[in-house]
């Protein structure tokens, strides 16, 4: 019987750091929690002093010459580090442009019902974008398009922007919607 890997990401950080024995140089440059200076050190000698403190001996600097080392506690770092990603992950917005179906026919209430809905978009921090197909002959009734794209452009300028406008491409034609707060 075969067994499966497990491929789950793990949240946890990998070692970029190299600590204590992982050091490789034989003279380091210390520096102290504080940011106090204790020089060039045999490394042995060095992780003995982080050993006395009870911290880790951390390699900041490992292409300096000689190597820079400071001494903290690897766990709290390592912890930093990982707030510190889930953060900017946090920050990092993934708005998307959500598109809408008009027809140059489309009645009142219908058009109402959308606009709602383009407005939670907007509200959420997407953009919108209204298309228009015409099918066949309808192409002659883009002038009646333009008209439901107006509409919609003074019944959301509250709180949007036009971004982009296409003319009529094929047979669509289309207007894009950006926040206010977003828009450029």
């Amino acid at each position: 019987m075969r067994q499966r890997k497990s491929f789950q990401k793990s949240a946890q950080i990998p070692n970029k750091h190299r600590i204590n024995e992982e050091i490789t140089a034989r003279e380091v440059m210390v520096v102290g929690p504080e940011g106090e200076q204790f020089g060039v050190m045999n490394t042995s000698a060095a992780i003995l002093k982080a050993e006395e403190l009870g911290m880790d001996l951390v390699e900041v600097a490992g292409n300096a010459e000689p190597p820079v080392c400071k001494l903290l506690d690897y766990g709290k770092l390592k912890y930093r580090e990982q707030k510190k990603i889930a953060e900017a992950r946090k920050r990092t917005a993934t708005h998307s442009i959500k598109e809408i179906r008009l027809r140059y026919s489309t009645d009142d209430h219908d058009l109402e019902t959308k606009l709602k809905k383009a407005r939670q978009f907007l509200e959420s921090g997407d953009r919108v974008r209204f298309q228009m197909r015409f099918r066949g002959r309808e192409v002659v009734y883009r002038d009646l398009g333009h008209k439901i794209f107006d509409q919609v452009a003074q019944r959301l300028e509250d709180l949007a922007a036009v971004e982009e406008t296409s003319p009529l491409m094929g047979n669509k034609m289309s207007i894009v919607f950006a926040p206010r707060n977003a828009a450029k």
